[in-house]
């Protein structure tokens, strides 16, 4: 497959989980590909794989607003004009469900990973997406940012409800500019981390039920949000923004 052989993608996070599965996809339909991530282990780990072969990934922490505008300017320096950004960094961290046990520092750490990191990667590649004129973000929401969460809190609903109105206006503002903005919104996909959560967070009898709850059956594969990324990165999507995607089992559904 050739569909991104013309496209050059940043995705940060991209190291292993959902961002991973997101990069291997895109460099196996030829894209050129740019993984941001914090953890030098994980990207060691991912190099190793040979369907990573030909991805670059880069060290940077993306709660530090200095470290990512100087990684952008040095990418941009080599050459790399990016047409495409997938904002995946986010997650819960592990801060409390609870919302009377979430502090300040909780709060803050949350929107800054899940907010604020896209905000200044977005702000870094609209530029060159607007002297192209043409550009595609993709930035992760969740199901907890459209219907609630059994597991998380609501420092991560918030953030995420965040993310996802944050793609209606982007969608608005720069479409004039060949660029649309849209949001995937997954719910429980079985990585490492969510495993982690959901073991920790909820028995065995409440995750039956939950699975019960859910039309399809089964929970979710980092390769299905792969795909809903991919489809919204592509030419064929052009008519398509300020939309967002469920990629739930039909878990949550509207109309």
């Amino acid at each position: 497959m050739t569909g991104f052989a013309d496209r050059t993608i940043l995705i940060s996070a991209a190291a292993d989980g959902l961002g991973l599965a997101m990069a291997t996809r895109f460099a196996a339909e030829g894209g050129t590909v740019v993984a941001l991530d914090k953890s030098t282990e994980a990207i060691d780990r991912a190099r190793a794989l040979p369907e990573a072969a030909s991805i670059r990934f880069e060290a940077v922490d993306l709660m530090e607003g200095a470290a990512i505008a100087a990684t952008i300017d040095r990418l941009t320096s080599e050459g790399l004009r990016f047409d495409t950004l997938i904002n995946n960094a986010g997650g819960s961290l592990h801060t409390p469900r609870a919302f009377l046990e979430e502090s300040d520092e909780d709060w803050d750490r949350v929107m800054g990973l899940n907010v604020t990191a896209a905000v200044r990667l977005t702000r870094a590649v609209l530029p060159q997406m607007m002297d192209q004129g043409f550009g595609r973000i993709i930035n992760l929401g969740s199901k907890a940012g459209r219907y609630g969460s059994l597991f998380t809190g609501a420092n991560y609903v918030a953030a995420k409800g965040a993310v996802q109105s944050m793609t209606l206006q982007l969608a608005q503002e720069f479409g004039p500019h060949g660029i649309t903005c849209n949001a995937v919104c997954p719910g429980a996909i079985l990585t490492p981390r969510v495993e982690r959560l959901l073991s920790e967070r909820m028995t065995q009898t409440e995750r039956d039920a939950a699975l019960a709850q859910i039309p399809v059956r089964r929970n979710g594969q980092v390769e299905d949000v792969a795909a809903a990324v991919a489809f919204f990165a592509s030419r064929e999507a052009g008519f398509i923004t300020g939309q967002m995607l469920d990629v739930n089992g039909g878990q949550g559904m509207c109309s």
